[in-house]
Order: C-alpha cells, then sequence, then structure tokens
C-alpha cells in the first residue's frame, strides 16, 4: 500500500499535498483499490467556493459511483483535464499524475486537523 509521508489524509480517503497557498487533492492507493477501475471523474466545482467535507465532485467506476468531499475550505482552482481523457490514471498513479483538483486553501489551520499517514494507516487499518 503506497501512502507518502509528506501527504495529509482524510478519514473519506482523500489525500491532500499542500505547495504554497494551494492543495492538490486526490483520492488515496487504498481508496482507488477498493473502487476498482475507475472509468469517470465528474468535477463540477471549478471556480466554486468549497467547505470542508463539502462534495467537490464523483469518482465513477465500473460498479459504483463515489463522492469526493473537500479536505479544506477553499475555491477550487483546476479539474486535472488528464483525466477526461485518461480516468485510469486515478488507479495507476494516484498520488502524481492521477491528482483530481487544485484548490485555494481558504483556512491553513485546517490542514492540521488532518490525518498524518500513521492516522490513516489507523482508519483503514493497515
Amino acid at each position: 500500500m503506497n501512502l507518502p509521508e509528506n501527504l495529509k489524509y482524510t478519514k473519506d480517503h482523500e489525500w491532500i499535498r499542500i505547495e504554497g497557498d494551494v492543495a492538490y487533492v486526490g483520492i488515496t492507493d487504498f481508496a482507488q483499490s477498493e473502487l476498482g477501475d475507475i472509468v469517470y471523474v465528474d468535477i463540477d466545482t471549478v471556480d466554486k467556493d468549497i467547505n470542508q467535507e463539502d462534495v467537490f465532485g464523483t469518482v465513477e467506476a465500473v460498479k459504483t459511483v463515489s463522492d469526493l468531499f473537500s479536505p479544506l475550505n477553499g475555491t477550487v482552482l483546476e479539474f486535472n483535464e488528464k483525466l477526461e481523457g485518461s480516468p485510469e490514471l486515478v488507479n495507476s498513479d494516484p498520488y502524481g499524475e492521477g491528482w483530481i483538483i487544485k484548490m485555494s486553501i481558504a483556512d491553513a489551520s485546517q490542514v492540521e486537523g488532518l490525518l498524518t499517514v500513521d492516522g490513516y494507516r489507523e482508519v483503514i487499518g493497515q
């Protein structure tokens, strides 16, 4: 199970990587393996303000659709357009080319409330 130490995690299986005042968000290796082959990523929140734990889109796998929850308050700045033609990047490279959105960070103090890699391991029983 690939769980990078430099990321923060949510109990809902999103990861977040902070670069300056911007955060990249995707789903964890655990989440993509549980979902199976991802066939579509639907993000309809670009340029919208969202709150922590709001649904910002969905990931569709062969047998299920799963909501995506925002790890922080902020504005969705960008959707990873590579996912339009290659949603399977979420499966093959969830922490790299398979990132889902880029968002601004409205309240940096919320980052402290996110899970460390060890905290996330507890959530998934690893």
